[in-house]
């Protein structure tokens, strides 16, 4: 019995599904936290009160029997053929079901047709009549106010939407476009295993948006490559013909094959000057206006499907903590640093207007995608701070804009410019010694508090998240006089 996520695995690879099928996977932790729970409420929406609800591991025999009788069915499973599905709500309506899917994101788009078609197939072959197809999904304009509002909090439409967040085509018309006979598809899923599992095959689909779990497992002479290899060239389509074609590394680039972004021009030249490529000249003009005392800004943040708190939108994040480095111009340090359970905005930006001084230039790592919205966010929950807070995006610098700009760049760096990666180059032990390494386990560690969770070291947690944001505000300091030395 497979599960659509199964058929979406074994259209992208068929090695990763049957990896998967064979592999224990660790417990899942949620990018984004969804304490509510989101079909329930989406029920108060639809004005569901009595109904049938399914539960995991169901016989897909109550489901058929709930049909029967029922007006309302919620999370209902149902099999046909070898494949299982979970139906968020469906509603009788005269001698037909309507058929109503659950989004939790705030724009739904026809790109997750697979799932669709797939709950559509099932019912279609158990010959239960459908009649309207609906999307129940949350609304992005809805901003919440003391009490939660699950009627405004959502939108139930019959069509997707476009780029541009309008309605498109029909939900209906799409699935019928796209529907195709499951039968073969699931008969040879069911035949892959342990003792016929497919060979390795490197397709786009490999990396994609993101790495695939499996991704060094199956090329693991990838994991031994020369930091100069052409493998590391960024954003390169060819770069593996390329390799096979005998160019190994990065100064042997065929250039005119590649994409011919900066980055790529840093990377290259990098390797023919023997290891660093830096423009003196543009890394001198972007440190010209850098004005002394530097404030180093970081924040730590947790993001939230419905808004927990007065004021917040869905998928609003909320800062938790931020860790601020500030250099004099003869280089001393003063660290201050910030850190909140539950919602503390408004001490956090009286806090923050505090403790950074109100003339010379702030610096962040990915300022314009991160911290410049942190603080209009804190700017627009403070209207009596909401100048000063600006004043200090009006100064922000970013620093990652030297390495994506192709500035500077060196080939242990290996096509990676994280603050990690770049502080590990600067002969400092940096994050090794941490309890926490990367931002996804500050955050999940962070939870522990704000879920008031029993029989955890509170003092413990909170001294680590300190202590890992404190490393990324104090990396950026450590970086920055890099830079600067490199200019010089």
């Amino acid at each position: 019995m497979f599960h659509i996520s199964d058929c979406k695995k074994y259209n992208r690879c068929h090695r990763l599904f049957a990896l998967d099928q064979v592999r224990e996977r660790e417990p899942f932790q949620s990018f984004v936290r969804m304490d509510e729970t989101i079909a329930d409420l989406a029920a108060r929406k639809l004005g569901i009160t009595d109904c049938f609800r399914g539960e995991r591991n169901d016989d897909p025999g109550l489901a058929m029997e709930a049909l029967k009788t029922e007006e309302w069915l919620m999370r209902a499973r149902f099999e046909y053929g070898g494949l299982r599905v979970k139906v968020p709500f469906l509603h009788r309506v005269n001698d037909r079901f309507d058929l109503y899917f659950q989004f939790n994101g705030m724009y739904p788009r026809n790109d997750d047709m697979q799932f669709y078609c797939g709950v559509v197939w099932v019912l279609e072959h158990l010959h239960i009549p459908l009649g309207r197809y609906r999307i129940i999904h949350l609304n992005a304009e809805y901003v919440r106010k003391d009490q939660l509002d699950p009627e405004e909090l959502f939108i139930v439409s019959d069509s997707f939407y476009n780029g541009h967040n309008n309605p498109t085509i029909r939900i209906e018309d799409a699935v019928k476009a796209n529907m195709r006979d499951l039968t073969a598809v699931l008969k040879d899923m069911a035949l892959l295993n342990t003792d016929n599992m497919p060979e390795p095959f490197r397709t786009q689909k490999c990396t994609g948006r993101s790495r695939c779990r499996y991704y060094e497992e199956c090329f693991p002479h990838e994991t031994t490559v020369p930091d100069n290899s052409i493998l590391n060239l960024t954003g390169a389509r060819y770069r593996y013909d390329m390799l096979k074609e005998g160019i190994e590394t990065l100064k042997e680039a065929d250039v005119s094959r590649i994409e011919g972004s900066r980055m790529q021009y840093a990377e290259i030249m990098a390797d023919r000057s023997g290891g660093l490529f830096a423009d003196k000249a543009a890394l001198s003009a972007w440190l010209s206006d850098v004005t002394f005392p530097i404030s180093f800004l970081d924040f730590e943040w947790e993001c939230f499907a419905v808004p927990p708190y007065e004021g917040m939108k869905p998928y609003m994040v909320l800062p938790f903590e931020y860790s601020l480095h500030i250099m004099e111009k003869d280089g001393t340090l003063r660290h201050r640093v910030f850190l909140s359970v539950h919602d503390d905005r408004r001490e956090m930006a009286e806090s923050l207007v505090k403790d950074i001084p109100d003339h010379g230039t702030v610096i962040a790592y990915n300022a314009d995608g991160a911290e410049k919205l942190r603080i209009q966010e804190l700017a627009e929950r403070c209207p009596d701070l909401h100048d000063r807070l600006l004043s200090i995006n009006e100064r922000m610098k970013d620093l990652q804009m030297p390495f994506t700009s192709g500035l500077v760049y060196d080939v242990r760096m290996s096509g990676i410019w994280t603050l990690k990666k770049i502080m590990s180059l600067m002969g400092e032990r940096g994050y090794q010694d941490l309890d926490i390494h990367q931002g996804m386990e500050a955050v999940f560690e962070w939870r522990h508090l704000d879920q008031e969770e029993e029989d955890i070291d509170r003092e413990e947690i909170a001294r680590h998240l300190r202590e890992y944001c404190g490393m990324d505000s104090y990396a950026m300091t450590v970086i920055f006089q890099w830079l600067r030395s490199l200019a010089e």
